[in-house]
């Protein structure tokens, strides 16, 4: 008699809701690194673009003088402890914020036009995730300006995308339309906070949460999935 075949474990979807100036998101990311790690499960990620502030002129805006228009010459005890908060739990992840020595608050609508090529069909499996790491440590440790056009394409150019093409792509704001449609989108679905992780289009976690929420997360997916198949 044959043996009964197992129908292997489906795919969870994950959408990472998230914007490369909030720290949050790159720690919450490491995090959700992290889980996956641990729990072993087949995951596909997309990557959703998100603008904490699309207000920010396309060219950016000097940092400090953007968060004393934001916060005032002296930032709340509210805000100096998630600051602190942040610079405390950074280490154990890889991170290393250097908040003080940001340079620019750049406008992210480029940024994300670069993820989202990458993570273009025709493009190799992990490139999006790469590029989106290296688009945080380049805001965040590097201090580059992520809105300047000569440092995205050269990111794009180091994760082996074509840079060339992505200048020209850049300069005439391919997509630039269709991203700020999907933001619209998932902000009408209620999202007013990033990090988001929707899983299976199902439900969320929420924030930059531990390793620990987002592998039972992939549990109550697992377990939803099997219910349905």
């Amino acid at each position: 008699m044959a043996k009964p075949k197992h129908k292997k474990p489906e795919a969870i979807q994950v959408d990472m809701v998230s914007d490369i100036v909030c720290p949050w998101c790159w720690l919450g990311k490491r995090y959700f690194d992290m889980a996956l790690k641990q729990s072993g499960a087949k995951v596909n990620i997309t990557y959703r673009p998100y603008m904490l502030d699309p207000t920010v002129p396309k060219d950016g805006v000097a940092y400090r003088d953007y968060m004393t228009s934001k916060f005032g010459d002296g930032p709340s005890d509210k805000f100096k402890a998630m600051r602190e908060h942040l610079e405390s739990a950074a280490p154990d992840v890889g991170i290393n914020f250097k908040f003080s020595d940001i340079p620019m608050r750049p406008n992210t609508l480029r940024a994300h036009s670069l993820i989202k090529w990458a993570q273009g069909e025709d493009q190799p499996r992990g490139r999006a995730g790469a590029i989106k790491e290296n688009l945080f440590k380049a805001y965040f440790d590097d201090l580059l300006d992520i809105g300047d056009i000569d440092v995205l394409a050269k990111i794009a150019g180091d994760n082996g995308m074509d840079a060339a093409l992505v200048t020209e792509l850049l300069n005439a704001e391919r997509d630039a339309q269709a991203i700020m449609e999907e933001i619209s989108f998932f902000r009408g679905l209620g999202i007013s906070g990033v990090p988001t992780f929707i899983y299976n289009g199902q439900f969320a976690v929420q924030g930059g949460q531990p390793a620990e929420a987002h592998v039972q997360a992939i549990k109550q997916a697992q377990a939803i999935t099997s219910e349905q198949t």
